[in-house]
C-alpha cells in the first residue's frame, strides 16, 4: 500500500493534451499535495473524491492528560 503520510490529497483532472505529455490516460486522478499521482484515472470527479475519502486516514483521537 502507498504511504499516506501526506496530510492532504486532492483531485486533479488531466485533459487529453496533458495526458499525452505525462504519458497517462486522460481522466480524474487522486494526487498528493506535491502532485504525485496516487490513484486513477477515475471516470468522474465524484469517483476521485470517493477514493480520497477511502485513502485519507481518520483523524486520530487526542488523548487527555
Amino acid at each position: 500500500m502507498q504511504d499516506m503520510s501526506t496530510k492532504e490529497l486532492s483531485s486533479r483532472h488531466v485533459k487529453e493534451e496533458e495526458s499525452r505529455w505525462l504519458g497517462v490516460v486522460s481522466g480524474w486522478y487522486t494526487t498528493k499535495i506535491n502532485g504525485t499521482f496516487v490513484s486513477g484515472p477515475h471516470a468522474t470527479h465524484e469517483e476521485a473524491l470517493l477514493k480520497i475519502a477511502e485513502l485519507r486516514p481518520p483523524p486520530s483521537a487526542k488523548r487527555k492528560s
